[in-house]
């Protein structure tokens, strides 16, 4: 990524309009939407707001890209590798733009933004590099038949994402679809649909044919629903809330029964043993629950610390968020802007007086922090107990909520004493204590000594009510493909 450079304080805004068939296009209600900077709560500017019309017509461009004998379908497979790593060269070319962008649209600190654009350029390219590597298998079968499989694109692939990583959760969906031959109908988070419009016009640059990527921003009742619940639409990924994830899987179950990926909510526990190497597991624990402002599924926001050293690592851990920088997210040294919206705000706000009324101690922060954006300060609670809203709640915002326990098998059942299985992680330089937790704890990502390690190689998605599925990595291919077993009879030998 090299050095930091200087942001756009003042990015233009280029695109604002539904991008259809390689066409920017006017909603047809003719509604617009406003899309807002969380950092002064002021509107940045107005957006075509797409509904259920604009949909059909995304889906019918897509629809009409993936017909046999067009030009996607035609394409070798190594052209969509090579299509996909000049998206990615573009991601890059244009990574302080689109640093910025984000910046001003989701509120994030530069650094993070930036540093998220060559993070979603390096997924691409480990997708552009599966491009031509998807195959079936021959199978023996009897002898008068020959059986081979085919790894066939499934076809029009909804997807919808979320506000907390825009440009990464847009690379996630579109990459391994694209990879795998489908044609895709993107609908962006309304709080922030300015990156993946912007994203739309660089892969058109790329050489994209029409109608292979259709971008419709809205809202997640109008454009989301039509999405989930449209019959020409065979598979749906999403990312955001547990519950909005539920009622996707009920319009994709009730409708053709599309295949969904849902990766969802979490409450992910965090343990730390009085082994573990203190300065360390404080640290990653700080950002396991601060990083993005708090504003991430798998945030560490279960802290169980061991009571030999539950003192000091309160102790250390307030220090932490006494230090954390929290103002302008231009800024070089800024680590937490503000929340994404006023909805949010309060939400958090109001789970934060929650934990003070139910007996734990604000240890730190507990409160908003500056006048004008959507800031709130780092808080740290002690005394955290199981039951408090605060340890059952994903709150989804800088709140570290700590608590206290014994051994290995109490730590363990309150770890998985929740209807999230997300993430995990444990800090202790006993491997037979690590191996204990890997195996017991049920959870899709487990770290051992680090938090929040991410890669586009490694799987990522939840158990339970974390969602279905996974993302990244080989195993993210399989959401995109449809298996077909192909059955022919050996002709007998002439006589």
């Amino acid at each position: 990524m090299g050095d930091l450079p200087d942001p756009i304080r003042e990015p233009e805004i280029k695109y604002t309009q539904i991008f259809i068939n390689n066409e920017w296009v006017n909603s047809v209600s003719g509604k617009t939407f406003p899309t807002i900077n969380p950092s002064t709560k002021q509107k940045i500017t107005d957006v075509q707001e797409g509904d259920k019309a604009d949909v059909d017509k995304a889906v019918a461009a897509a629809k009409e890209a993936f017909k046999l004998g067009s030009p996607w379908r035609r394409m070798d497979a190594s052209k969509r590798g090579k299509l996909l790593m000049k998206f990615a060269d573009l991601l890059e070319r244009d990574a302080v733009y689109i640093g910025s962008l984000e910046t001003l649209d989701n509120g994030k600190p530069f650094k993070m933004a930036y540093g998220e654009v060559f993070f979603s350029s390096d997924c691409v390219r480990y997708y552009a590099g599966w491009a031509d590597k998807i195959h079936g298998k021959t199978i023996p079968v009897n002898g008068d038949f020959f059986s081979f499989t085919r790894h066939e694109p499934i076809g029009v692939c909804g997807q919808i994402i979320p506000w907390n990583y825009p440009v990464p959760m847009f690379v996630w969906k579109i990459a391994p679809a694209l990879a795998t031959g489908n044609v895709i109908v993107v609908k962006p988070a309304e709080q922030t649909p300015l990156t993946a419009l912007y994203c739309a016009h660089l892969l058109m640059e790329a050489g994209f044919p029409k109608g292979v990527i259709n971008v419709v921003p809205g809202y997640g009742p109008t454009a989301g629903a039509a999405i989930s619940s449209h019959m020409d639409v065979g598979k749906v990924a999403f990312t955001g809330s547990t519950e909005v994830g539920q009622l996707i899987m009920q319009a994709a179950g009730c409708s053709n029964l599309k295949r969904p990926t849902l990766e969802l909510g979490g409450k992910s526990p965090n343990i730390i043993f009085s082994d573990a190497e203190l300065s360390s597991a404080v640290d990653y624990a700080h950002e396991g629950a601060m990083t993005n402002m708090g504003q991430c599924c798998i945030a560490g926001s279960r802290t169980f610390v061991h009571e030999d050293i539950y003192d000091e690592f309160v102790k250390m851990s307030v220090a932490k968020a006494e230090k954390r920088m929290v103002g302008n997210p231009y800024d070089k040294d800024i680590e937490s802007g503000p929340q994404i919206d006023d909805e949010q705000y309060k939400k958090i706000l109001e789970l934060i007086e929650s934990g003070k009324k139910e007996g734990a101690t604000c240890e730190y922060g507990g409160a908003k922090d500056k006048e004008e954006g959507y800031y709130i300060k780092p808080t740290v609670f002690s005394g955290v107990q199981d039951h408090m809203r605060i340890a059952k709640e994903e709150i989804f915002g800088p709140v570290q909520q700590i608590l206290k326990f014994k051994d290995m098998d109490e730590v363990l059942e309150r770890a998985n004493s929740t209807h999230y299985g997300l993430g995990a992680a444990i800090f202790t330089t006993d491997i037979n204590k690590a191996m204990t937790f890997v195996q017991g704890v049920k959870a899709g990502t487990v770290w051992v000594n680090c938090y929040n390690v991410v890669s586009p190689q490694a799987p990522f998605g939840g158990f339970k009510m974390s969602g279905l599925g996974r993302e990244l990595g080989e195993y993210g291919l399989q959401n995109y493909l449809e298996v077909k077993n192909v059955v022919m009879k050996v002709p007998e030998k002439n006589s």
